[in-house]
């Protein structure tokens, strides 16, 4: 039988500590609050997750595999009691994890305040996400399946990352992934953006980079990249905008694929066939949670994208626009329900 296509995430796992309250207290002052719950989380866990769902065509069978690699800290039991039974529940290898020890599993600390209309304010620790994720060659030998004694050697048809992990072990596992003699794609959310940006060169071979309007924003700058922006509080990016920062990121740094997330206004692409063009949101009746959207719409495009490499096809002639779609059909799908993981769903819901 046929290895089934294999996705490995690299990124980050999170413990995260959701309070409501009336209002943010200021300095000194202690307020009641209005709920408290711990759950899972982590960008590359969040998107480890979407993945795995998205690979159940019915309820007991996957079309991929999917697997993460990150580290939590050896002495802390909320891995094996939060993150792992997530994780395996959504058809998640995790062998790739480390345990570190002397380090916290990374944390967020998540404030949301009923008085403004439930915005959010965060406090993170990243914990193991930085102090696990630093050797980049014992990273890349568990990418690259070598450090796994007990798994086939297998290399990964589609790698994804986001920016909660040491910006240089993502320079160094770009490098390496992005070269041409390698038929591994990287999908890069780096979210959040990397204060300083990526240079250019660092993109260069790039199959496809996801990020939204406040990212790409950022990125441009970061890359000297100009261009007029409509006075908008919201830092809307229109269409001439987006085709030209595309046009920038494909011709000049070298990235083959561009999506740039509008939330309700659905997605903008630009194919490296030279395709460009916009997905419409799909209509949601009520929105209740948007914590996960973004990185469901990451984790079901990168099925889509695995799905097609691993059975043989290249990277010119994928089928961006249908990915697209799909991928926004299941975050419009993520947003109607509460919480981060638990509101992501299976690739049989969108059936």
């Amino acid at each position: 039988m046929a290895a089934k296509p294999l996705v490995r995430v690299v990124g980050s796992l999170n413990i995260d500590i959701v309070t409501v309250t009336p209002s943010i207290p200021h300095s000194g002052q202690t307020l009641t609050a209005i709920s408290r719950s711990i759950g899972a989380g982590g960008k590359g866990a969040n998107q480890a997750v979407a993945c795995g769902r998205a690979a159940f065509i019915s309820k007991t069978e996957q079309d991929l595999d999917v697997e993460i690699i990150g580290a939590v800290g050896a002495d802390d039991p909320q891995f094996h009691s939060l993150l792992e039974p997530m994780l395996r529940q959504s058809g998640v290898g995790t062998s790739g994890v480390a345990k570190v020890h002397g380090a916290q599993t990374g944390t967020s600390i998540i404030l949301v305040d009923e008085s403004s209309n439930y915005n959010n304010s965060i406090l993170f620790n990243p914990g193991a996400n930085y102090d696990g994720m630093r050797d980049l060659n014992q990273i890349l030998s568990v990418a690259t399946a070598t450090a796994w004694a007990t798994a086939s050697t297998r290399l990964p048809d589609v790698v994804v990352m986001q920016g909660e992990i040491p910006l240089e072990t993502t320079l160094g596992l770009l490098k390496h992934f992005n070269e041409e003699t390698n038929k591994t794609c990287v999908v890069l959310n780096p979210a959040p953006m990397f204060p300083q940006g990526i240079a250019s060169e660092a993109l260069m071979g790039l199959a496809v980079l996801i990020v939204n309007e406040s990212e790409c924003i950022q990125l441009a700058q970061s890359l000297g990249i100009n261009f007029l922006r409509f006075e908008s509080t919201n830092d809307k990016l229109e269409r001439p905008q987006l085709d030209h920062i595309a046009n920038h990121l494909q011709q000049a740094a070298g990235i083959k694929n561009v999506i740039v997330t509008l939330g309700s206004d659905g997605a903008y692409f630009a194919a490296q066939s030279g395709l460009k063009n916009r997905v419409l949101s799909a209509k949601v009746e009520k929105v209740v949670d948007t914590t996960a959207a973004g990185d469901t719409f990451a984790g079901f495009f990168a099925a889509a994208l695995a799905r097609h490499i691993g059975a043989g096809g290249v990277l010119q002639n994928f089928d961006l626009p249908s990915a697209v779609n799909f991928a926004n059909l299941a975050a419009a799908k993520s947003v109607q329900h509460s919480g981060s993981m638990k509101s992501i769903p299976f690739g049989y819901d969108l059936a």
